[in-house]
């Protein structure tokens, strides 16, 4: 059995002689596989890690992570730090480090998942199956849930928990000896959560849609993008909106020749893209908690308050993600990033269905995949669609068109906005597994750059 996390982060700070930090990291998962209606394996893994950032002199800092550290080999974990510190070069991002008190709850153990946390999952996706059975439809996905539990402990007397639990399940459904494919997602805090009949619904009716083929040339489309495609290409600009990079005018957040572009308008729509650790059901940390330094994140950082931030607001880009180094570099308040992100359109309602009732020509997709940077100064990303995109004409899908390649610019993107629906917690087919806590309306958007036909699937 491993050491007590806080037992082990006290034994480091010790030993340690210079300034310490130690981020004690446990992590618990319940994982299950389905392919072809039948439920293949299942699995429950845990583990725990030590990271020790010891700093020397006030500006040199070492930063050493390792995996089956017990109470004795702890302390030349530490002893490992300190020489490397020592060793180092002084730290562009160094501060002085947080001060801070105990929280009541980091003497309790690690957050914890077992078989049962799959039960529910196990038996909604039998009835699934059996119904796809009956339809003539197979099933395909993964499902998992885990809590990732963070200890920190500091020379400064901070003391931190923080357990954060997260649930995704990704379903496939194909049909007609395979040659029609349709999927869907859900993230959630836990797997007993989701609504897996929904789920099978929704690939059942884009299945369905797919049996008429409708030939469509590469081309400029208004297009209908759903929730999780949605995610997909805001996590990306959000991923891009470091405040160092947009100072030094690398990035489509900053000018050329330097400077950011706080202030300018990004919409003529009201969008508001922005975090919050306590949003219901998205909850995420309420401090920093990192083991390595970043533009997004200093290890000095560690411990310091992480608030609610309007990253875009009223269609305005109002902030963006610093640590204390890069807001005192760039001339700007401090905002940590926070482990979520939601976006909201003002007058927005309804589902990526209700989108489509009003789009007279014009596509709907259903996910992006392979997603990649082009352009940092525009964000402008090329990717693939996946697993269905679909004619529209008067307010109806009437037909499957080609999947294709496309170039487009998430940040352009919101000044295209046409319509938008309903802000709703969703999982992006491709970025999903990075950030699961997630909610994002469907868009319907003008001229969405299909640049060129793929033959994805």
């Amino acid at each position: 059995m491993s050491a007590h996390p806080a037992e082990l982060a006290e034994r480091a700070l010790a030993a340690a002689t210079n300034p310490c930090l130690v981020l004690v990291g446990s992590s618990a998962q319940a994982n299950l596989r389905w392919a072809a209606n039948t439920l293949t394996t299942n699995g429950i893994t845990s583990g725990q890690d030590v990271t020790i950032i010891s700093v020397h002199g006030g500006d040199r800092v070492a930063i050493v992570s390792r995996s089956g550290v017990d109470a004795t080999s702890v302390v030349g974990l530490v002893a490992e730090a300190e020489a490397a510190a020592r060793a180092s070069s002084p730290a562009e991002d160094a501060s002085e480090l947080v001060q801070g008190g105990a929280d009541d709850s980091f003497g309790d153990l690690p957050a914890e998942i077992g078989a049962a946390d799959l039960a529910a999952l196990a038996e909604r996706l039998g009835a699934a199956m059996q119904d796809a059975r009956d339809g003539e439809r197979e099933l395909f996905g993964y499902a998992e849930q885990t809590v990732h539990t963070t200890y920190l402990a500091s020379s400064t007397g901070l003391r931190a928990r923080h357990a954060q639990p997260s649930a995704a399940v990704q379903l496939n459904g194909k049909s007609h000896q395979r040659s029609r494919s349709a999927w869907a997602g859900a993230a959630a805090r836990a797997l007993a959560e989701v609504d897996v009949a929904a789920l099978a619904d929704e690939v059942s009716e884009r299945l369905a849609w797919q049996a008429r083929r409708v030939e469509l040339d590469a081309g400029r489309y208004d297009t209908v993008l759903p929730p999780s495609a949605v995610a997909d290409l805001m996590t990306y600009a959000c991923w891009s909106s470091d405040a160092r990079s947009a100072h030094e005018g690398r990035s489509v957040f900053g000018r050329k020749g330097g400077g950011t572009r706080l202030g300018d308008r990004l919409s003529g729509r009201k969008v508001r893209l922005f975090s919050d650790p306590h949003a219901p059901g998205l909850e995420s940390a309420p401090l920093v908690l990192t083991g390595g330094s970043s533009p997004f994140a200093s290890v000095f950082d560690n411990g310091l308050p992480v608030t609610a931030q309007s990253w875009i607001q009223d269609g305005t880009l109002a902030a963006l993600p610093t640590t204390r180094h890069t807001a005192a570099l760039a001339g700007i308040p401090d905002t940590q990033l926070t482990d979520n992100l939601l976006m909201e359109v003002e007058g927005g309602q309804g589902s990526s269905l209700d989108l489509v009732a009003g789009l007279e020509d014009g596509l709907l997709m259903t996910c992006l995949w392979y997603i990649r940077e082009v352009d940092p100064q525009t964000l402008l990303l090329t990717g693939l669609t996946r697993d269905g995109v679909y004619k529209v004409e008067n307010g109806e899908v009437v037909g499957a068109v080609t999947n294709y390649r496309f170039n487009e610019s998430p940040v352009d993107l919101l000044d295209r906005i046409e319509a938008a629906g309903s802000t709703v917690r969703t999982l992006g087919r491709e970025f999903g597994d990075y950030l699961p806590r997630v909610a994002m309306p469907a868009l319907r958007v003008r001229g969405f750059n299909c640049s060129s036909v793929s033959q994805a699937s």
